[in-house]
């Protein structure tokens, strides 16, 4: 394979006569083979690009890609207030480079430089990231001594990732993880105890009235009808999903008794209702990476990757339908609930998730607030009596590993965020998929393929759902 680094990379490296390798992983440009570019990245440490700026101008960070940026603590040493450079400008110019990334270079382009002090190690050699797949850079001490000459210095300004992670494994402890997240913060005068604290909605009416109807062993089509149409903006857009091209049902669809007998399915539109009315018990925020529609965008492609991930699985193995589409078009409410409990602290959030799009959203809150998304929609579902299907599918939508009561709906909804993410479809590090996962849910390879192809070819109908629910 010939070597394809960009050009200025390569000008520099000769400008000091710098030696280095190469080194090449994985083969090709398409997604199967890039999907796991940030998991190589994390296993090997490589040295990856965080471009930050302010008034006086940008700033390259480099970090392991195993840890997290702490920009708190890259402000406070620099005593500037950086933040991430805003993620449509970096894809712009990555675009126009033909790059996937900005290089892992320092005083690329004349750029001052801060690196982190684990990868000035005294004697080891380092990988940096070229910025362009397949290819990383290795070279020396001193060759990245030579490297950091005029604008770079070193310092301490990234966390393992892994230790933060840790700290959020068990359930059980999820309830005392966020009273002690929202003691912390005693100069809001915040209330001690939890219920109150929170202050979020009670369970909405409709979906209370839903719940009730799925543990209902006589309920039929009439009584789901019934509920939705009680609420004549909920019974528009289950109408209107089901209308979609999507489903490309026959004939006009005018009720919410079509969209059931003719469409979607008894199970599937008691989950969909469900869905739609929690998303509407808290507002979306407007400044953040999760917009109205962006928010129910991803919504929709999650809960459309669960559809099709769950076809792919042999009958006798496979999980409810309905679960399992509830499951991904909840899962980011998590989101939704920090901010609102936490909204002095959500710039700071969204600054850090900005500057680590390597790292799980849910590492950069567990360090910054004591607790996560994830841990706090597990909460908030217990505490509304949601499924124990959709409660640990939520709570356990980042870890690959678990497999305790329930686990199909938390792998699945894994394996649809490693999807999306192939194809750009959610943010988030893109670390793969391991075999051990895929045989654990029963599902095939190749199954992967059809089920993300099918999703990115309805592109335009799911884009529509989406700007149906987002108004």
């Amino acid at each position: 394979m010939s070597v394809q680094f960009p050009s200025n990379v390569r000008k520099l490296l000769d400008e000091k006569q710098i030696a280095y390798n190469m080194t090449i992983y994985g083969g090709g440009q398409e997604p199967e083979a890039i999907a796991f570019r940030d998991k190589f990245l994390r296993d090997q440490s490589v040295a990856r690009s965080i471009l930050l700026e302010d008034d006086q101008g940008k700033l390259l960070a480099l970090i392991p890609a195993d840890c997290m940026l702490d920009l708190q603590r890259i402000c406070q040493l620099t005593q500037r207030n950086l933040h991430a450079v805003n993620p449509r400008e970096i894809e712009k110019f990555t675009a126009s480079k033909n790059l996937d990334d900005i290089p892992a270079i320092p005083n690329l382009s004349g750029l001052n430089t801060i690196i982190d002090k684990r990868l000035m190690e005294a004697g080891k050699s380092v990988l940096l990231d070229a910025g362009r797949s397949p290819h990383m850079l290795e070279v020396d001490a001193d060759g990245l001594s030579k490297l950091m000459a005029e604008k770079a210095v070193s310092l301490d300004i990234a966390l393992p990732i892994a230790e933060i992670e840790t700290s959020a494994q068990d359930k059980s402890q999820d309830y005392q993880s966020i009273c002690d997240a929202v003691n912390n913060f005693t100069s809001l005068r915040i209330k001690q105890r939890l219920e109150d604290t929170l202050e979020l909605p009670p369970l909405p009416q409709t979906a209370q009235r839903i719940i009730q109807l799925r543990v209902d062993s006589n309920a039929d089509i009439s009584d789901l009808s019934n509920i939705v149409e009680t609420d004549p903006s909920l019974a528009a857009q289950v109408v209107s999903w089901a209308s979609s091209p999507y489903y490309s049902a026959p004939g006009k669809i005018r009720s919410i008794h079509d969209a059931i007998v003719r469409v979607l399915g008894f199970d599937m539109v008691l989950n969909l209702a469900l869905g739609i009315a929690l998303s509407r018990t808290l507002d979306i925020p407007a400044k953040g990476p999760y917009g109205v529609q962006p928010y129910w965008r991803t919504a929709v492609y999650a809960a459309a990757t669960m559809e099709g991930l769950v076809t792919a699985i042999p009958r006798q193995h496979r999980p409810g339908f309905g679960m399992a589409y509830l499951s991904g078009l909840l899962h980011n409410f998590g989101y939704l609930i920090l901010a609102d409990v936490f909204p002095p602290h959500f710039d700071r959030l969204c600054s850090a998730w900005d500057a680590n799009p390597h790292v799980s959203s849910t590492v950069v809150e567990q360090h910054i607030l004591g607790v996560s998304r994830t841990q706090l929609v597990a909460w908030l579902m217990e505490t509304w009596n949601m499924p124990e299907e959709i409660i640990t599918a939520l709570r356990y939508q980042n870890d690959p590993n678990y497999d305790g009561e329930h686990a199909v709906y938390a792998n699945l909804l894994y394996i649809a965020h490693q999807l999306m993410r192939q194809r750009q479809l959610n943010r988030g590090p893109n670390l793969g998929l391991e075999d051990e996962l895929l045989a654990r849910v029963h599902i095939e390879r190749d199954a992967l393929d059809e089920t993300i192809e099918t999703i990115s070819n309805s592109a335009a109908e799911l884009e529509n759902i989406a700007n149906d629910l987002a108004g």
